[in-house]
Parts: structure tokens; sequence; C-alpha cells
């Protein structure tokens, strides 16, 4: 007869052996202890991403269940529906880092709809911050990678937030040819101030829009701070 206390004893470490195998310690750098730095950088990475894409996959679930619920009001709506959005497009630029690490092509420009995605842009903005955030914009088209419009228009967006008083205004427009994503704020004026971050932003957005035969115009505007407008080669309406 086996007694209780003989079932409850945990088994002696010899017995254990050969039975469980030891876990495999990641490669780690003997004096700082980062797994990155003996094994292979490459593939730790790819391993980090994979794991932030399944977070993001997760807000992605769980803010879309409360978009669609029945007891939030519209405001509320507004707000999970542009989170979304966001969300979105940082998995499109954690699938652009690794289509690049793969080195496989990039894909060709699209006809992307200009004044969408950037009325898109400026209401997630909008709702999330204390500033007056205007927008206008008619039918636009241009040729371009999606991401590329994205990151630069946001780019520019977030130095005007950022240098704003109160107010930036974002207009889309077709004017000879060109598409046309304008904005302006009320702050001190480029190179007023500290300009690093602006610059820094504004380098980006050169490099991503000149790409597609695009280029960027900084002038002063009525609100009597900075103007900036992204110009691109417009393409004719679907």
């Amino acid at each position: 007869m086996i007694s209780a206390q003989a079932r409850s004893s945990p088994p002696s470490p010899s017995a254990l052996v050969g039975c469980v195998a030891k876990p495999e310690s990641p490669p780690c750098d003997t004096e700082t202890g980062d797994p990155a730095l003996t094994g292979d950088p490459a593939l730790w990475r790819r391993r980090i991403r994979h794991d932030i894409r399944h977070e993001l996959g997760t807000i992605i679930m769980l803010a879309s269940a409360v978009a669609v619920s029945d007891d939030i009001g519209p405001a509320s709506r507004e707000r999970v529906e542009a989170l979304l959005g966001e969300t979105r497009w940082l998995d499109h630029l954690l699938r652009q880092l690794d289509a690049e690490e793969e080195g496989q092509v990039p894909v060709g420009p699209e006809r992307v709809r200009v004044d969408r995605l950037v009325g898109e842009i400026a209401a997630g903005l909008r709702l999330s911050s204390p500033r007056r955030i205007g927008y206008a914009g008619g039918p636009a088209w241009a040729h371009i990678d999606p991401l590329a419009l994205w990151r630069a228009v946001r780019n520019v967006l977030d130095n005007a937030h950022r240098i704003a008083r109160d107010r930036v205004e974002v207009f889309v427009s077709v004017e000879s040819g060109w598409t046309v994503v304008q904005v302006d704020d009320d702050g001190p004026g480029f190179g007023a101030g500290t300009s690093g971050l602006a610059s820094l932003g504004l380098g980006i957005v050169n490099d991503l829009i000149s790409e597609y035969g695009g280029m960027i115009e900084i002038r002063s505007c009525e609100l009597g701070g900075a103007r900036v407008r992204i110009l691109l080669p417009a393409a004719d309406r679907p």
C-alpha cells in the first residue's frame, strides 16, 4: 500500500536524470549578457519583430472588438478606429523591415488617393492633440508607395504639431500637374529655436518622396509659422 505522504513526495533528483532536458540558454556575451552580441543578430531582430507583431495583432483584435461593441458612444468609437489605423501602419513598418533584411525586391509604387490618406492622419492627430488640427482636401492621386507617403506626411505633421502654439492646418490639392500636401502652423517659423528634430524629419521626408519624383518646399505662412509643402507628380484620376 502506498501512503499519501509517499504519493505527494517529490521524486529525487537522481530519478530525473535523463528524463528532463536542460533548457538551452540563448547565446550570450560574457561581459554584457546581451544575446544579440554573440548569437545571430539578424535572427535575434527577426524574433523580436515577430513578438512585436504578435502584440500588435492582439491590440488590433482588442480594439476591433471595442469598435463594434454596443456600449460605447460615437466619439469613443472614432478614437478606437483611429487607434486601429495607427497600429496597422506600425505593422506595415515591421513588414518593410523584414522585407529589407531578407533582400526582397521592393514593391512598385501604387496609385494612391492622397487626400484620403492625409485626411486619416490628420483625423488621428486631431483626436489625440490639445491643438486645433484643421484639414481640407479635394480628390488627388499620386504614384507612390503608401507607406512612404504615410511616413513623409507623419514627419511633417509631427514637426508642425510639436512647434505649433495652438493651430495646424493641412491641405491637399492639385496644382499644375502636382499633387500638393501643405502643412501650416502658427509656431515661430522653421529655423527658429531648436530645429534638430525638424531637420532630421524633413531629411527623412526628402529621401522618401524624391524617389518618386517629389520635392519639398519650405516657406512662411499666414498663421505666422512655417509652411511645408510636399509636391508629388499628380496621377490621373482612375
